[in-house]
């Protein structure tokens, strides 16, 4: 694999030991728990991280166990014990998928919807703190970077519980 030079002598000057997913796990923790106390102060009770992820990712319409457990890397099983926790909670529930009848789909109740709408005010509001302190400069090129298609995993087969959803370099 061919590294430029110049980025790795500036990473190098700005962080010497780091490697970049250092920095990509602290800023995603420091979005996490900003979610974290954003729920709190909503006055909803404190959600595992797991949960946290499923149900942003309902938000964001990927209703189905399987899909689920494909975005976050994890095993269907795992995602169905979170998922029955949030039944059991009051927060989603599953109902058949339209579209096909083996399926079933994952959906937030009223008072799951209630919870959901508090969390991403939070996010927007931790976002625009994010971009008051960093610069608007500096989030749209975050955004740009994020949003782009980083090509397929490098040096061979993703973790199985991933296989079906990255592909293989």
């Amino acid at each position: 694999m061919k590294i430029d030079r110049g980025i790795a002598e500036e990473r190098a000057e700005a962080n010497p030991d780091g490697l970049l997913i250092l920095g990509l796990l602290r800023a995603y923790r420091w979005m996490d728990e900003s979610l974290l106390n954003g729920m709190r102060e909503g006055g909803y009770a404190p959600r595992t991280r797991t949960q946290r992820m499923i149900l942003i990712n309902l938000s964001n319409g990927i209703t189905r166990g399987a899909s689920l457990a494909r975005a976050l890397g994890v095993s269907r099983q795992a995602i169905q014990l979170q998922i029955n926790e949030l039944r059991k909670d009051g927060i989603v529930t599953q109902m058949p998928d339209p579209f096909d009848r083996r399926a079933n789909r994952i959906v937030f109740t009223d008072e799951g919807l209630k919870m959901i709408r508090s969390a991403q005010q939070a996010l927007r509001g931790t976002e625009e703190i994010l971009s008051m302190r960093l610069g608007r400069r500096a989030i749209g090129n975050l955004w740009r970077v994020l949003d782009t298609d980083w090509g397929t995993v490098v040096g061979g087969q993703p973790d199985s519980a991933r296989a079906r959803s990255l592909p293989v370099e």
